[in-house]
């Protein structure tokens, strides 16, 4: 069989494989507490189910125009407007299915074959593999202690063939925040380099300890005409399944991504972007109130693991995921996961797979129970560890 050199380049997902596994394990019949999936274990809420039920009783089941319906895309404008600054045409805008296909869209309308894409470390894992099937290069750039990358690093990973560079704020797999001062120095290089930006903000609800997120577009808006803002309904409303992202950005762009999709999956699920017109549209309370939740499961899981020797463990101020340093415990990443999975029926994601050897990702969206559950098991398994049992 002749798989073409670009999709044979391209690694699978190792965050979708992990998950995988644990859920094979849970139905064999193991007490597998997974801790890997990046969503949230709350319900959509009714008032978006209900929304989604009247669109199918309504008979809303055909094609929708190619990038959305235009009452999302005004939902979309709006909130642009409304939480971030931001102030967008709906020709400006663009639905997807998932922020994931809106980043893969937006790479495919930019990079020509051998552009280079800078992406800071850690990153989802997702990044590299998006560029590469692009025909691009991904270049990765170092992050200082605090897993921020800095104006220095990004310089040194700026070249003449730099096409667009990937911001993550909040950031997946660390929960680092960008402050409107680190944002601000990050944009003076970007502008002076005159490179597209591509600004993932998917976890831009979930922030902690007084945090604001902030759009680098609204903060240097001179980069807003060279910049693809990012977004979608998933992670804010726990609505993973819909599938439904969004994203917006110079008319030009979000037509070339239009096109593309236009080609590729024609329209999101007409019922999905009914529930996402809700979701923009409606009370916000349910957000609130998970992200109260996540911020008590976050303060408990990062109290655990600090207590835990050989283990090192920032504090997150966003999404709902902690990357701690566990190089002392003597596994690579990959090694000390699949032995959490087998001994400790624990499943965490290898830092590996972010780019960052020595540490795993832990999702903390997860009800307590699991989580204390998870914890001592981590604390009973790693001590073990460091005795050599």
């Amino acid at each position: 069989m002749a798989i073409s050199r670009r999709t044979a380049s391209v690694q699978p997902s190792v965050t979708l494989a992990i998950s995988a596994k644990a859920k094979q394990m849970k139905a064999e019949g193991r007490n597998v507490i997974s801790l890997s999936a990046g969503e949230p274990d709350f319900d959509t809420p009714e008032h978006i189910k209900e929304a989604a039920v009247r669109a199918l009783k309504d008979g809303f089941t055909k094609y929708t125009p190619a990038t959305g319906i235009p009452e999302l895309k005004e939902a979309v404008c709006e909130k642009f407007f409304r939480d971030n600054g931001l102030e967008y045409k709906p020709s400006q805008v663009i639905v997807n299915c998932g922020a994931k296909h809106s980043i893969y869209l937006a790479i495919q309308a930019l990079v020509e074959e051998g552009d280079e894409v800078v992406v800071p470390v850690p990153y989802w894992v997702s990044y590299p593999e998006q560029v590469k099937l692009a025909g691009g290069r991904p270049v990765f750039a170092r992050p200082d202690e605090e897993l921020k990358l800095t104006p220095e690093s990004l310089k040194e990973a700026l070249s003449p063939r730099t096409k667009a560079v990937i911001l993550n704020s909040p950031c997946n797999p660390s929960g680092v925040v960008y402050t409107e001062e680190e944002l601000g120095a990050l944009g003076k290089v970007l502008a002076d380099a005159g490179v597209w930006v591509i600004s993932d903000e998917i976890y831009e609800k979930l922030v902690y300890d007084g945090q604001k997120h902030l759009s680098v577009a609204s903060v240097v808006p001179e980069l807003k005409e060279r910049t693809i803002v990012v977004n979608g309904v998933s992670k804010a409303y726990a609505m993973t399944g819909w599938r439904i992202g969004y994203a917006a950005g110079p008319e030009e762009v979000i037509s070339a991504m239009g096109k593309v999709q236009s080609q590729e999956t024609s329209n999101p699920n007409s019922i999905a972007q009914a529930a996402a017109l809700a979701a923009l549209r409606g009370p916000q309370d349910c957000v609130n109130e998970m992200v109260g939740a996540f911020d008590e499961r976050r303060r408990y899981v990062v109290g655990r693991l600090k207590a835990m020797p050989g283990v090192s463990c920032p504090v997150p101020q966003g999404a709902f995921y902690v990357f701690p340093d566990v190089s002392e415990l003597g596994k690579d990443s990959v090694e000390l996961c699949n032995w959490m999975l087998e001994e400790l029926e624990v499943a965490c994601v290898p830092g590996a797979g972010f780019g960052m050897e020595g540490r795993i990702r832990i999702s903390y969206a997860a009800g307590m129970e699991a989580l204390k559950e998870a914890m001592d098991r981590l604390e009973e398994g790693f001590r073990k560890l460091r005795e050599g049992g």
